[in-house]
């Protein structure tokens, strides 16, 4: 049994809403110059093009066949999070997109588990929609993405949606979304090789030295591309919890190694050297694969991946490949 907590996923009947009603949310379809289709949000933001395997089905269960993945927990493509909308368009939003999501992953319940999406531009809400589509639609958790529209999620007011997330103990899988802004990494393929992991490092770091982990200690947070660079250089964060207490030290009250330990790892860090050295540092408890289905940088063979790590264990694979997802869906709150 392998699960997949990091594949992405756009319901063909979304985008047939889109086109018909997009304006009801601030969101308008549009096309480029080969005729792709787009999404303005808000009047500014455009996302897209989208690759075909996002919408079709057919094609997202041979690629499981393919690589050996029994079950995907499937979220949005995190444009999709459409925070950029106003708040109270963001909230019909998402419960509409919530709404679609659970109705497409209903046809495959054995194959698919889904990750809805919250209006985090408007907290309250977010903290709603996170127990109804828990709740009611009976998901297993959220994504997020590592800012709200470029507001840093401890500058947020999160704490409504903090809150919920760490009585429900449902997974909130974190993912970068427009990379360093204000950077220009629109060359050689920066803003994902790099701008990516950078993204989640920052994330990460606000969130552990910001407090949010010290007050929410229950939530079950998974950073995407193995925790950035992270792994690397956690002694750094480690020295500075040590050295200058009184600037890194305000708002928690144990090291970040601690913390860093109760966080749960995508194995997508595509050198089996790292992922030995991430496995090492956080525990293979800690551990669950990613493969950021369909997107170019997707690990194809993740069972095979897993494997390749040097001196695995046996118990150690099981963990990674399923043993750790089913503890956190067993430790579901609803």
């Amino acid at each position: 049994m392998t699960y997949d907590v990091h594949a992405h996923i756009v319901p063909i009947e979304l985008m047939k809403l889109l086109r018909h009603r997009g304006h009801d949310y601030g969101i308008e379809v549009i096309h480029d110059d080969s005729g792709e289709e787009l999404l303005r949000l808000a009047g500014t933001k455009v996302i897209g093009p989208f690759p075909q395997e996002l919408y079709d089905l057919d094609a997202r269960l041979r690629a499981m066949e393919r690589g050996g993945v029994d079950i995907q927990l499937v979220s949005h493509r995190t444009d999709f999070s459409a925070y950029a909308l106003d708040p109270e368009a963001g909230a019909r939003y998402a419960r509409d997109f919530n709404r679609i999501l659970a109705e497409e992953v209903s046809r495959y319940p054995d194959r698919l588990l889904a990750l809805g999406t919250v209006p985090l531009q408007a907290p309250s809400a977010a903290a709603d929609e996170l127990a109804y589509i828990v709740g009611d639609l009976g998901m297993v958790g959220v994504e997020i993405a590592t800012t709200v529209d470029g507001v840093h999620l401890v500058d947020a007011g999160l704490d409504p949606f903090w809150e919920v997330a760490n009585q429900l103990r449902c997974l909130v899988l974190m993912h970068p979304y427009d990379p360093l802004g204000g950077y220009d990494l629109s060359r050689h393929f920066l803003s994902n090789i790099f701008g990516r992991p950078a993204e989640s490092t920052i994330a990460m770091g606000h969130l552990l030295f910001g407090g949010v982990l010290e007050r929410y200690p229950d939530l079950v947070i998974c950073m995407v591309h193995g925790g950035g660079y992270m792994p690397y250089q956690l002694g750094r964060w480690e020295k500075g919890y040590k050295v200058v207490p009184h600037l890194t030290a305000e708002n928690i009250s144990k090291s970040p190694l601690e913390f860093v330990r109760h966080l749960y790892f995508d194995s997508l860090v595509h050198f089996p050297e790292a992922l030995s050295f991430l496995m090492d540092l956080v525990g293979p408890t800690q551990m669950v694969v990613g493969t950021d289905y369909p997107y170019p940088m997707h690990e194809r063979a993740p069972a095979a991946f897993i494997d390749s790590i040097p001196r695995l264990t046996n118990e150690a694979r099981e963990m990674i490949l399923h043993g750790n997802v089913s503890r956190i869906l067993k430790g579901i709150r609803r």
